[in-house]
């Protein structure tokens, strides 16, 4: 079965860091491009970055360019999103995904900014 295990959220105050980890299992990691999602309270779902799977390209939402970066370790299975300069703007809950015929989200985690 794909398992998309995120973790690393937390309360931080604007300014702050957090990283989140991806811990993936259930597929061959090396060969599929990863995602991170976020969905805040009220709001709809929205791609936050993307990281390929040959040349680990990247792609971010214009909202945190700059902010945030992903990178993936596929000998552990794991992908990363560093983020930074936190705002209390990125409040939500933070997804990984992949895309396997169909989009496969897994558990989030809560990331809370206070002003």
């Amino acid at each position: 079965d794909v398992q998309l295990q995120a973790s690393g959220g937390g309360s931080v105050q604007a300014g702050g860091s957090l990283r989140l980890s991806c811990a993936a299992s259930g597929f061959p990691v090396d060969n599929y491009a990863i995602g991170w999602f976020r969905q805040a309270p009220g709001k709809e779902r929205e791609v936050v970055s993307c990281i390929s799977s040959s040349d680990r390209s990247t792609s971010y939402a214009d909202s945190v360019k700059g902010r945030f970066t992903i990178s993936r370790d596929n000998a552990r299975r794991t992908m990363y999103l560093q983020m930074n300069s936190l705002k209390p703007e990125d409040t939500a809950v933070y997804y990984c995904s992949v895309t396997l015929g169909r989009l496969f989200l897994g558990r989030g985690t809560q990331v809370t900014v206070s002003s």
